[in-house]
């Protein structure tokens, strides 16, 4: 059962973001499977890692992209890009020294926000790529 299914009002019409936006799908919804599977700490703990560097991976693509064709919000962009990050680093610390166990909570707060960082802030870029010719 997955936890977030893709649908076309995800897309922001960027084959390169979208194809990446899906990975990050993905890597949740295992996550999603791996914990309703009871799988060991140290299986979910792998797929929280490989979460947290495709994020990392993704968000310097964006990023670069909106350097590069100098994006007006770029700034607030990048900070909620920095918000997120912290979070999740924070919760990993807490999960390797014990003090915190991987949760449903995670879960649905990592798929909140990117629901709402793709059909927010996201899609406030779309146009302005697609006008510059990025699809």
């Amino acid at each position: 059962m997955s936890l977030f299914i893709w649908e076309e009002k995800y897309s922001v019409n960027i084959k390169e973001i979208d194809e990446q936006h899906k990975k990050l799908v993905g890597i949740l919804n295992e996550l999603h499977t791996s914990m309703l599977g009871g799988k060991a700490n140290n299986v979910l703990k792998k797929v929280l890692n490989e979460l947290i560097d495709y994020t990392t991976y993704h968000f310097k693509t964006e990023e670069q992209l909106m350097t590069i064709h100098n994006y007006p919000k770029y700034d607030e962009h990048k900070a909620s890009h920095k918000n997120l990050t912290d979070k999740v680093l924070s919760f990993y610390s807490e999960l390797e020294s014990g003090k915190k166990l991987l949760s449903v909570e995670l879960l649905f707060f990592l798929k909140d926000w990117l629901v709402n960082h793709i059909l927010g802030e996201d899609k406030m870029y779309s146009k302005f790529f697609n006008d510059k010719g990025i699809f």
